[in-house]
């Protein structure tokens, strides 16, 4: 894992930047999980980064705090949205990295809308 991804698959919080048609930047605090040379994250499927991510998978990602605000520099890289296996992963991933926290959130978000209401995405940095 580059020195890059192992520090941003180490912190709590990463602020994922994603592109709007016309350009305009929109981050969003998500958690983290690294896996190999990339970063993970996990997320709502119908969500406005995911519908971003598919169109243009261009990112930043950033340590920010849980409420978004970074709290360091902001690296480029490029999402893809990963399959059914991908997004087991993705929270497989997220529950071994937040410990009982993660798995209670995982837990509730798949009872709430089910395991196919939610996608990992794979990020590689630039």
């Amino acid at each position: 894992m580059t020195s890059a991804a192992k520090q941003l698959g180490d912190e709590a919080y990463i602020a994922v930047t994603t592109f709007r048609r016309d350009g305009t930047p929109v981050s969003t605090p998500v958690w983290v999980a690294g896996d190999g040379e990339a970063l993970v994250i996990w997320t709502v499927g119908e969500s406005g980064k995911v519908k971003r991510i598919r169109r243009d998978g261009r990112v930043t990602v950033a340590p920010c705090t849980v409420r978004g605000v970074p709290t360091g520099e902001a690296v480029p890289g490029h999402a893809t949205v990963l399959g059914a296996d991908g997004g087991r992963t993705a929270r497989e991933l997220i529950k071994r990295k937040y410990g009982l926290r993660g798995r209670l959130f995982v837990w509730m978000s798949i009872r709430r809308r089910g395991a196919d209401a939610t996608v990992g995405v794979r990020i590689t940095l630039d």
